[in-house]
């Protein structure tokens, strides 16, 4: 792979990598590179390959390789190194063996640019999630915040760079003060239904009252990415990608994603009765939530995913994708008296 337009691995960054990875001294490895998911001006590789350890043996690996480059995130501007800062902290004792993140093997910060060499994870993730795999999911993230709230380990306390608590109101208000947006569904020429609009509007109008009741629930350790995208199950164990979004946040925020983002549309409601009683039971292992009468994670998602839902449907390319927009903001509707 001497091409200069192709990507290239450096060799002793690999042996170093794999010596870790196989707790043996890897002395030479091949590799072959297949491109993955990215995400704002990063890139995901899987490598794969045969490595050689100093006795002979041959062993064959998989693991991922992530590039970052620098950006600034909207109220959250060292996001972009976040995963770098929390990697080479001592992050990774805060989880449970059935609810964690991938394995770190090698971390470095190039001026305006992380690479992470990380564990490849195999488990259902995605679309192919079940009922019973969020259920899981969910109780597994209450059990892990609820344990974190309680104890909150001096760790926690030392990690240099997460997000603020407020980054979720932030978000919101900034969607809410773009007239595209705000006017549109307001004005008549919006084809969104009424009873839809009319349910961002309320949130709109009774923001202030809203957010006041969000903010007395517990402040916890949040993903804030936390869609089927990133969750990988196998054997009733929780791997959990792409923390670069991390931070303090309240209680059900990472719940609210599970249920919203990008979610198979048809199962929605069905998420949303599930996987809150489940993530309550998980939470109330190590602290005492009796006492809240309204988690507000349907406001949450009302928060977190209307405007951006109705985004998504303004500019929409096709009729197929208007649709899935509006079914998805139907269902958040059905939600609101359960």
């Amino acid at each position: 792979m001497n091409n200069r337009n192709e990507i290239y691995v450096k060799p002793a960054i690999l042996a170093l990598v794999l010596s870790k990875m196989f707790g043996k001294n890897i002395t030479r490895a091949d590799y072959q590179l297949k491109k993955m998911q990215g995400g704002t001006l990063g890139e995901v590789w899987l490598v794969t390959g045969s490595a050689e350890t100093s006795c002979g043996e041959n062993l064959p690996y998989k693991v991922i390789w992530k590039t970052q480059k620098k950006w600034t995130r909207y109220a959250d501007p060292d996001s972009w190194r976040r995963e770098y800062d929390l990697y080479t902290s001592d992050f990774k004792e805060v989880f449970f063996d059935s609810f964690r993140c991938p394995e770190c093997y090698h971390a470095e910060l190039n001026e305006d640019e992380i690479q992470l060499w990380m564990e490849y994870i195999d488990g259902v993730s995605g679309l192919n999630l079940t009922c019973e795999m969020y259920e899981c999911a969910a109780e597994k993230l209450g059990r892990f915040q609820g344990r974190l709230y309680t104890e909150l380990p001096s760790v926690l306390q030392k990690l240099p760079n997460l997000s603020k608590v407020e980054f979720t109101k932030s978000c919101y208000m900034r969607y809410r003060s773009w007239n595209v947006l705000y006017d549109f569904i307001r004005s008549g020429d919006c084809k969104i239904p009424k009873h839809l609009c009319e349910m961002i509007i309320d949130l709109d109008n009774n923001a202030d009252e809203i957010f006041k009741r969000v903010e007395e629930l517990p402040i916890v350790l949040c993903h804030r990415d936390f869609w089927v995208a990133n969750l990988f199950y196998s054997d009733s164990k929780i791997v959990l990608i792409d923390w670069d979004t991390a931070g303090w946040g309240y209680m059900g925020e990472d719940i609210a994603s599970l249920i919203a983002d990008e979610t198979d549309v048809c199962h929605m409601v069905e998420y949303y009765q599930k996987c809150i009683p489940a993530y309550y039971k998980g939470f109330s292992e190590y602290a005492d939530v009796s006492h809240i009468r309204n988690h507000c994670i349907h406001e949450l998602i009302l928060a977190m995913f209307g405007y951006r839902l109705v985004e998504r449907y303004k500019f929409a390319e096709s009729p197929e994708d208007k649709s899935l927009h509006l079914n998805t903001l139907q269902k958040i509707y059905e939600m609101r008296n359960m």
